[in-house]
């Protein structure tokens, strides 16, 4: 998995390794940081892009992020994409959980899921959202999912 900054270069570490010194970092500079991490995806064609992003808050000092991208020829249905969206958010937090334990970093996973009925995406709300509660995260739907619907989307190529 090639995990890349905001600004297009790759990680110099491995993703466990690189978010591990980026909490350090931070920590040092005096930043309580809070942590979100969503997925969002586009479907161009018969292609399905997914891009996950780990948001870094810095409290009332701004933010920076890591990304990736992967793409896909498996079709989906808009609640098997939904959920596959969540399932790898889910991923990435269950591995660097035992690192915000250790630094005591909060962390939140987002899903570009919306909370109106109205919303096709809606189908998938309550079993992403028991999904991500079963597994131990904070969660949060639209519109407060910034870092799928917004950050996560812009990452969407």
């Amino acid at each position: 998995m090639q995990w890349r900054k905001f600004n297009g270069d790759p990680l110099e570490f491995p993703l466990y390794e690189a978010v591990e010194k980026a909490i350090c970092r931070e920590t040092e500079k005096g930043h309580r940081l809070k942590v979100c991490i969503g997925t969002d995806s586009q479907v161009k064609g018969k292609e399905t892009e997914f891009a996950t992003v780990i948001v870094f808050l810095r409290e009332g000092q701004g933010g920076f992020m890591f990304l990736h991208n992967e793409k896909t020829q498996q079709p989906y249905t808009i609640k098997e994409r939904m959920l596959a969206e969540v399932a790898k958010s889910i991923d990435i937090a269950y591995q660097l959980c035992p690192l915000f334990t250790q630094y005591d970093v909060d962390m939140e996973v987002h899903a570009d899921i919306n909370t109106n009925p109205q919303f096709k995406s809606n189908d998938a709300l309550r079993e992403a959202m028991g999904y991500i509660l079963g597994m131990g995260f904070a969660f949060k739907a639209k519109p407060e999912a910034f870092a799928s619907s917004s950050c996560a989307n812009k990452a969407v190529n």
